[in-house]
């Protein structure tokens, strides 16, 4: 079988938009990003900085021909008709370009708007559903777990299929991805390990749910790059405490369990936060969740993903201050991705 999802110049490559860019320069960022040949630029919609539907918008009118996704809005945020709504509009106005992902949500920031639900895989299911059938034309009817439709329509629904995509860690999320799903977008510190067991789990659950194409694996890599070799010795060290942070505020996770990490690290937070990670945390850590030193360097953490089984990689500098400068360094390396056959053949 085939992966599904292409991009109009077969670029491999993406860029996630970071969620404290000013709107006012989305339209900008998005330019460059299409400009310097990557092949799509995602949109996180974290709660509270920048809309995901909104600033696709803005994307998408800045750019003539990359895909934009959102990675992801959250199942419990909007009814699934108003979703819908919503990605038909961009939908219509941008035909295949749009990639729209749903997700559950973080649960801190649902929790701050009185919208945590009892069974969020059900809001997710119900979530998918309904924004499939409502994007096909469909009127649709149904009392849910969570969600209630009645005699719903879209007066604009899309000519053309849109890709729905999910954003899930869990193996029963990872499953429902491979039964509806067109796609799955793997959270930033994902290891090559974590991404192949994934990407069996992601096949196995199509081949179960007699799915004729398997859903598309995209994954969010960080990075810290320089193209002066002396620099390019210092990111390593300098993406160490983004990285801390984030695993201290994960916690315990299906990412990092992959290479064996989670007894070491709920040993560490055991005794500290973000500091002790910091301190404790091995080398091969930072070489397995990101991708660092020089272009050549970094490309070579990045072929390891797609060699694990992903279809789209997309870079997120995590060190705001060498932001501009590990994007121009990828940029660089870009036609040894561009190159290679996206299709992935089972």
């Amino acid at each position: 079988m085939l992966s599904t999802g292409s991009t109009g110049d077969g670029a491999r490559l993406g860029v996630l938009l970071g969620s404290a860019t000013p709107p006012e320069e989305i339209a900008s960022l998005a330019h460059w990003v299409e400009s310097s040949g990557f092949g799509e630029l995602w949109i996180p919609e974290d709660y509270f900085f920048h809309g995901g539907i909104a600033a696709s918008a803005i994307a998408l009118g800045a750019t003539e021909r990359i895909r934009v996704g959102i990675a992801v809005v959250s199942s419990v945020v909007r009814h699934p008709a108003l979703l819908s709504m919503e990605v038909a509009t961009l939908a219509r106005a941008y035909p295949g370009r749009f990639a729209p992902g749903i997700g559950h949500g973080v649960p801190a920031w649902t929790a701050q708007m009185g919208l945590t639900k009892r069974s969020p895989m059900s809001a997710l299911r119900e979530t998918l559903t309904g924004v499939r059938d409502l994007l096909a034309g469909k009127t649709v009817t149904n009392d849910g777990a969570v969600y209630t439709f009645s005699e719903v329509a879209l007066t604009h629904p899309p000519a053309d299929t849109v890709p729905l995509y999910t954003g899930v860690l869990g193996d029963k999320g990872i499953a429902l991805t491979g039964e509806l799903a067109d796609g799955l977008v793997v959270s930033v510190l994902a290891t090559p390990e974590y991404v192949a067991a994934t990407r069996a789990k992601l096949d196995e659950a199509a081949a179960a749910a007699g799915r004729s194409a398997n859903p598309e694996l995209v994954v969010l890599c960080a990075i810290n790059v320089a193209r002066d070799p002396a620099l390019a010795r210092q990111t390593r060290d300098q993406i160490k405490p983004a990285l801390a942070f984030y695993l201290a505020a994960a916690g315990p996770n299906p990412l990092l369990n992959a290479i064996g990490g989670n007894e070491p690290l709920a040993e560490m937070l055991s005794r500290g936060g973000a500091d002790v990670v910091l301190a404790e945390m091995p080398d091969h850590w930072v070489d397995a969740l990101s991708a660092t030193g020089t272009p050549e360097q970094a490309a070579v953490s990045l072929q390891r993903l797609f060699d694990a089984g992903a279809d789209k990689v997309v870079v997120v500098p995590l060190v705001e201050s060498n932001g501009q400068e590990s994007l121009d360094s990828i940029a660089s390396v870009l036609p040894s991705f561009n190159s290679i056959d996206g299709s992935r053949h089972d």
